[in-house]
């Protein structure tokens, strides 16, 4: 909470003194003629509380350092959120030289490397967290995960399922798309976000929420089709699951980036994306995770089975 005194010239010779919090509001005038005299506003100003202070987070896909898992974990950290938090290293061919700027070389290192980087930055800022490192596509995995969880915290009482596979090779399209393709990319967005679902839900407390991470191009997506499909997905299993656990009074919810930049984003297609952003900029991952944020207070309690496009216009 923030107060504020804010001094006001009045030339008619009158004071008013007010107290604007809402619980007290008192005024006297006085004097008489033309004679300056100030009104003072004591105003307050109430910062957003989320009431997430204690409560337990499980974020999935955090070791990229640029990566929304990683800003999610950090906005929980700052409300005093305890955080799970979940990566798995994804080795991809990238240009050690390209790594100093933004592009798809950054993104691959940031994703084949360990959580280090966001490590020193929960540090710093006073997290209390415990690092997993698993693959939520494997049941038992998963298991252990949720295990390793309530061991630690006794419960999981948010869940954002971050996490994701897509082809990187060309690969992901109507001519060219492999098996190995499509069931790699669904174990990962739609098998793994299930089973990552399932045990939350089986082990629920009396506080639950449930945010899933799509894409505002999931509903049509030239050029990676399975990714898109998957992310379709797991949009109409939100809204699934929504309605099955509402009388647990637990909320699923779906955010949608549009682009972000998260690494990958070089200058070359940044020129090219920004005309079709309508409000002429890319999304940054804080601005996913304060949606996320919202989505898992207490402020959030009604609002379930939504898919919420944080896009900044681009795809609607």
């Amino acid at each position: 909470m923030i107060r504020g005194v804010r001094r006001i010239r009045h030339p008619a010779g009158k004071f008013r003194d007010a107290d604007f919090s809402g619980k007290n509001l008192r005024s006297r005038s006085g004097g008489s003629g033309i004679q300056d005299v100030y009104i003072e506003f004591k105003v307050v100003i109430q910062m957003a509380e989320y009431g997430l202070r204690g409560k337990v987070a499980l974020v999935t896909g955090i070791n990229n350092p640029q990566g929304i898992g990683a800003a999610t974990a950090l906005a929980f950290a700052r409300e005093e959120v305890r955080l799970v938090l979940v990566y798995r290293r994804i080795s991809r061919p990238f240009d050690e030289n390209k790594t100093d700027r933004e592009g798809a070389d950054r993104y691959y290192a940031a994703n084949a490397g360990n959580a280090d980087a966001v490590e020193i930055a929960l540090r710093k800022a006073g997290a209390d967290y415990l690092l997993i490192e698993s693959d939520i596509s494997n049941e038992i995995a998963v298991k252990e995960i949720y295990s390793k969880a309530i061991e630690q915290y006794g419960s999981v009482d948010i869940l954002v399922n971050n996490a994701a596979a897509d082809d990187e090779t060309g690969a992901d399209t109507i001519e060219k798309i492999t098996p190995k393709v499509i069931d790699d990319t669904f174990a990962v967005n739609v098998r793994g976000s299930i089973l990552m679902m399932r045990e939350m839900i089986n082990s629920h407390g009396s506080y639950g929420r449930i945010i899933n991470i799509s894409t505002d191009a999931s509903q049509v997506f030239k050029g990676q089709i399975t990714y898109g499909a998957s992310k379709a997905a797991l949009e109409a299993l939100t809204r699934s699951i929504a309605l099955e656990v509402a009388q647990y009074g637990i909320t699923v919810n779906c955010v949608a980036p549009g682009p972000t930049q998260t690494g990958w984003i070089d200058s070359e297609f940044e020129k090219q994306i920004l005309p079709v952003i309508p409000m002429g900029q890319l999304i940054r991952p804080e601005d996913i995770a304060d949606t996320i944020l919202f989505l898992a207070s207490e402020r959030a309690r009604m609002l379930t089975g939504q898919v919420i496009k944080v896009s900044g216009g681009h795809a609607l």
